[in-house]
């Protein structure tokens, strides 16, 4: 869903599609635009070299590949992920936490919330 805000975008620019709110991994989100649904392709893109990556793994263990040359495979992968979730980060951060701010309220304490959460469960991983 795309709307006009002549507020946070430019006169007559459409403002960037709209959050949804709550928590969890499935509890209030709908399914649809989110700050990463711009680019996609380019996340699936990213995704399916990560997958080859492990792949790659799975054929160095089946070939009796010296374990520190696994271990560095697995590093590489470690850090592409890793990566990749930092951008859905920043995605998240410019999207539903800058539209939440903009429309004021509690929201912009649920997704600072949602935010930190997420932010914490990548420093344990």
């Amino acid at each position: 869903m795309t709307t006009t805000d002549t507020t946070a975008a430019g006169a007559g620019e459409p403002a960037a599609e709209t959050c949804h709110t709550g928590t969890g991994s499935d509890k209030g989100h709908n399914h649809g635009p989110h700050g990463y649904s711009k680019q996609k392709d380019l996340h699936l893109k990213r995704l399916r070299r990560i997958e080859g990556q492990i792949r790659g793994l799975q054929r160095m263990v089946e070939e009796d590949i010296y374990c520190i040359d696994i271990l560095t495979q697995v590093s590489a992968g470690t850090k592409a992920l890793q990566s990749f979730a930092l951008q859905l980060l920043q995605e998240h951060l410019r999207h539903c936490v800058a539209d939440a701010a903009v429309k004021g309220g509690d929201e912009i304490d649920t997704k600072v919330a949602e935010a930190t959460a997420a932010i914490a469960r990548l420093l344990r991983s």
